[in-house]
């Protein structure tokens, strides 16, 4: 059985408002068996498409290798924007080693209540992904339950939103399409995309996530 450990500790700059929250990195990040195109930090994976997708919002010029600097420009980039970085799963065992979410057993969540009320100033997670089982945001209804609170819908749509009083203060959560390539055939499937696919022939998956996310970090 393969235990797979977040890598990572939560990432909070000073004066976070928001928090991305997803679940794991792929298991290489946990064994230190990265290849050259990774990024050692969150997110970094080289089949990963957030910061692609942030690279083109915010004109980044962003590197994508295994070294100091290129983990340092997405710091610095997190920190002037006032976003922090914190997945909800610490640990998992896994029978086959890959990054499958529904592959994970024997879970231990984060506790991200805590965090929340140790962070007053987060109001927005942004989840990378929806409500599909091992998911962020299935998590983290799972982890309110122990809270005694629950999500309250306020947006439906995709990217569905939700939010949730922690503390006395009203945080917002906001599902947005994960950045992954398992992902791409929900995108293909949803009629929004069709109808610009249909407009626009060389409109593609990331142009989607572009589209999306930027509503959500600008």
């Amino acid at each position: 059985m393969f235990q797979h450990i977040h890598p990572y500790e939560p990432f909070f700059p000073e004066g976070a408002t928001k928090l991305i929250v997803g679940t794991l990195p792929p298991p290489r990040f946990t064994t230190g068996a990265l290849n050259e195109k990774d990024v050692d930090f969150c997110y970094g994976s080289s089949n990963g498409l957030l910061w692609p997708v942030l690279d083109r919002i915010f004109e980044l010029g962003l590197k994508y290798e295994t070294t100091h600097a290129a983990a340092e420009q997405r710091r610095q980039f997190l920190t002037s924007k006032g976003i922090g970085v914190c997945d909800i799963v610490q640990r998992c065992e896994r029978d086959k080693i890959d990054a499958s979410d529904l592959g994970m057993q024997n879970i231990v969540l984060r506790d991200m209540v805590g965090y929340l009320q140790q962070y007053p100033k987060i109001d927005t997670l942004i989840f990378m992904g929806g409500n599909s089982k091992n998911g962020p945001e299935y998590f983290f209804r799972r982890h309110l339950k122990t809270y005694d609170l629950s999500l309250e819908v306020v947006s439906g749509e995709v990217p569905r939103i939700h939010q949730v009083t922690i503390a006395g203060r009203i945080v917002r959560t906001i599902s947005l399409t994960a950045p992954s390539g398992s992902a791409n055939r929900a995108i293909g499937s949803m009629p929004l995309y069709k109808d610009l696919k249909a407009k626009d022939p060389k409109f593609n998956t990331i142009d989607f996530r572009v589209m999306q996310y930027r509503e959500f970090f600008i």
